[in-house]
C-alpha cells in the first residue's frame, strides 16, 4: 500500500469530490451520487492529483470510515453519505433506530444546538454515531468534543425516518431540541 500521507490526500480529495464539489474537476454524479471511475481518475489528473486505479481500490478498502462504495460493476464510485451536492439519492431504506444515537460535536456550537435542535446545514442528513466512542472521534475534529445523546427512537415513533448507511453512519432530517440530551 502507499505511505499513509497519500492515502489520506487521496481519500480527502476523493471527500471533496464526491461528496461537495464534483464540477472541480468536471466530474458528473447520477441521481444515486455514482460517477464513473475513469472519469474519475482522468478529471482528477487534469486537476493535478494523480490516482491510479490500483491507489484507489486500495483508499477505498483501507478508509477507516469506509465513506466509499466501488460498485459491483467496478466501474463507478460513490461516497456512502455525507453530500452537500443538491439531488443525490443514495436510496437508502428507512429503519428503525435503537432507542439512542450520539452526535458528536464541538464544544462551541452547544448553545446553538440548545436553541436550534441539529440540523443538517449543507448536507442532506444530520449524521448519528451508534457509539460514543465514534461521537468523540467526530466531536474532536472540530474542537473540544461533546457527545450529545439523541432519544432516537423516540423521534423516530413521532414520524422522523432514520437510515443507516453503508459505511453503518446513522442518517436523519433535523433533530428537535426536545430529542436531545445534553451531557
Amino acid at each position: 500500500m502507499k505511505d499513509s500521507n497519500q492515502t489520506v490526500k487521496v481519500s480527502k480529495f476523493l471527500s471533496l469530490i464526491l461528496r461537495h464539489s464534483p464540477a472541480t474537476i468536471k466530474l458528473k454524479l447520477d441521481e444515486n451520487g455514482w460517477a464513473d471511475i475513469d472519469e474519475l481518475l482522468a478529471g482528477a489528473a487534469t486537476h493535478g492529483t494523480r490516482i491510479n486505479r490500483k491507489l484507489l481500490d486500495e483508499v477505498v478498502a483501507n478508509n477507516d470510515k469506509k465513506r466509499f462504495s466501488i460498485s459491483d460493476d467496478g466501474k463507478r464510485i460513490r461516497a456512502n453519505q455525507g453530500h452537500s451536492v443538491k439531488g443525490v439519492d443514495l436510496e437508502l431504506m428507512p429503519v428503525t433506530p435503537p432507542q439512542v444515537l450520539y452526535h458528536g460535536t464541538a464544544s462551541r456550537f452547544s448553545a446553538s444546538i440548545r436553541e436550534k435542535g441539529l440540523i443538517p446545514g449543507t448536507r442532506h442528513h444530520v449524521h448519528l454515531s451508534a457509539d460514543t466512542a465514534t461521537a468523540v472521534s467526530v466531536g474532536q475534529r472540530h474542537g473540544m468534543p461533546v457527545v450529545l445523546t439523541i432519544d432516537a427512537l423516540a423521534l423516530h415513533e413521532q414520524g422522523q425516518p432514520f437510515y443507516l448507511s453503508a459505511n453503518g453512519v446513522w442518517l436523519t432530517g433535523p433533530v428537535n431540541k426536545r430529542f436531545i440530551v445534553f451531557p
